[in-house]
């Protein structure tokens, strides 16, 4: 599935959704289905800068070629932003997470409802993250 696909069907589960509520309790889930990140990556050089929980992001290259995503934090919410960000943006070509519109934050109403710290920590995951994929895309177009 390409990154909008995935963007869009998002987007139709929080539909479902009446209140928000409902809508944190479902992000609280996604967190909570999060595979564990290793401890080795849960140290200064993987965290987040900008974020008032503790956050944590490790990426690698796939043998194919694919940016895989991993992440933690110590705050529910935030664990579950990391998973939907993860979803989105995980097993992608590294040029695709590079240029994305992560428009699904919009379009669900995220931005609205989360706390300006909590904003401009996602805005800092979502920087990273592209950031680590453009270095992969050098990487490989450097062979």
């Amino acid at each position: 599935m390409t990154i909008n696909e995935i963007q869009d069907e998002i987007i139709d589960e929080f539909s479902l959704f009446e209140d928000w509520s409902d809508k944190y309790e479902y992000i609280i889930d996604v967190g909570k289905k999060l595979p564990p990140l290793p401890e080795q990556y849960k140290t200064e050089a993987y965290k987040i800068k900008g974020c008032q929980s503790q956050v944590w992001m490790h990426s690698h290259l796939g043998e194919d070629g694919k940016v895989l995503f991993e992440g933690d934090s110590d705050a529910i919410i935030v664990k579950g932003l990391i998973g939907l960000l993860i979803r989105a943006l995980s097993g992608q070509k590294p040029e695709d997470v590079a240029k994305a519109n992560l428009y699904f934050i919009d379009k669900v109403g995220m931005s609205g409802h989360l706390a300006q710290t909590r904003s401009n920590g996602l805005a800092s995951m979502v920087k990273q993250m592209k950031l680590d994929s453009l270095a992969y895309q050098a990487k490989l177009q450097a062979k």
